[in-house]
């Protein structure tokens, strides 16, 4: 069988310890025996963002803007601890954060659903996707310790002269206090953002905030997107009946549980960091997860939801075997390979990527899974393999299929 070929490369950002290892089996085993692959490569391991002092995550993303589809490997956000484990010159920031402020996108999480896990919320039928805001707020915030008493104040100066003082607080003893920060740019861009994928994915789209306390902050939000959806997107979403609404978080988070699942949940920085680990823990695990950064100018970068898996990773190199599933990061390269078909207009390269993933579930649904999930599997014998044994039995499946 001739190799599937491509015309444009995929933006390929390699990552570290357990997911690193896991990138190249699935390379191996799954992609390059199938597809003449092309990728502009880019390692974002630990060891070359220290070497490069960054600028190969600056690289990357800049070239995910001119080829407007990468794909990502889990990546270390260096502590102290890593700072030491690796002898860094500094504590490089989150190559996620560096990634989603260059391509100003906003990141959609989804599970993958099998019929033999159920989600923990019993009527939940179709996969939720959190649109998580990923900028500003609290990640974004000055902090300070209040040692003793005193006046506490939010002091704005405008560059043409507007000003604004108003107290926070008269402390009467130690406290602490913290201002954050959004910018209506920002939010724009997030708001395209979720109204065009909802059209992409013909979904439903709920937007909560709470603005009846935030009544400036919040609202902000509130308003941007409602003026956007009514001048920008109204009309298509009729078109595709499917719909927009807002509602405050708490009332949101009612819904969803009531609700039967199958929309797009869009949610500020940390609502977002919150509910995706939420759901994905609801409907089974965090390595059932996907994740894709969309920007408003139609730039796709998708990874798995995941980290390093570092646990496992300090018995790979002790020579142990290991079960680390590897579903997330195989559905990072197959929603990559489908975009890039997409944009290429090349079904082949598409209905490849349609074809690993129904193999994918084919395993799961026979039963052979990683550990992680065999406890997890209802109505099925479930047989516990490591992650080699996993993949080659995702690689019998495919072959078939193809």
């Amino acid at each position: 069988m001739s190799k599937i070929q491509m015309k444009t490369p995929l933006v390929e950002m390699d990552g570290d310890e357990m997911t690193r290892i896991i990138w190249k089996m699935i390379k191996d085993e799954l992609l390059t025996p199938f597809i003449d692959l092309k990728t502009e490569y880019y390692d974002l391991g630990l060891p070359e963002r220290d070497k490069t002092n960054d600028k190969v995550t600056y690289d990357a993303s800049y070239a995910a803007k001119k080829y407007g589809v990468a794909v990502k490997c889990a990546t270390i956000t260096p502590n102290a601890q890593r700072v030491e484990e690796y002898n860094l010159k500094e504590m490089w920031k989150s190559p996620n954060g560096t990634i989603r402020a260059i391509l100003d996108g906003t990141v959609f999480r989804a599970p993958i659903i099998i019929d033999s896990i159920k989600p923990v919320v019993k009527n939940w039928k179709k996969p939720i996707t959190i649109a998580r805001h990923a900028y500003g707020d609290v990640y974004k915030a000055t902090e300070y310790r209040v040692p003793e008493k005193g006046k506490a104040e939010l002091v704005f100066t405008g560059e043409n002269g507007a000003s604004f003082r108003e107290t926070i607080y008269d402390f009467e003893c130690p406290g602490v206090i913290q201002g954050q920060y959004n910018k209506d740019s920002s939010i724009r861009s997030f708001a395209h953002s979720c109204f065009k994928y909802a059209i992409d994915t013909k979904q439903d789209l709920w937007f909560s905030t709470k603005d009846t306390i935030s009544k400036k902050y919040d609202h902000t939000f509130k308003d941007i997107f409602a003026e956007i959806y009514e001048s920008d997107y109204k009309s298509e979403f009729e078109k595709l009946g499917i719909e927009y609404f807002y509602t405050l978080i708490d009332d949101a988070v009612a819904r969803v549980i009531r609700s039967e699942g199958g929309y797009i949940w869009a949610v500020k920085n940390y609502d977002g960091d919150v509910m995706s680990d939420m759901i994905s823990t609801a409907f089974g695990s965090l390595a059932m997860m996907t994740s894709v950064l969309v920007s408003p100018d139609g730039n796709y970068e998708y990874e798995a939801a995941h980290g390093t898996v570092t646990r496992h990773y300090y018995r790979y190199l002790k020579g142990e075997e290991t079960s680390t599933n590897p579903m997330a990061t195989i559905y990072a390269w197959t929603g990559a390979l489908r975009k890039r078909g997409e944009l290429d207009n090349l079904p082949e390269l598409s209905g490849f990527a349609d074809k690993l993933e129904e193999a994918c579930i084919d395993t799961l649904s026979e039963g052979i899974m990683t550990k992680d999930l065999v406890n997890l599997a209802e109505g099925i014998e479930a047989k516990p393999v490591n992650t080699s044994e996993f993949i080659k039995a995702i690689r019998e499946r495919l072959e078939k299929k193809l």
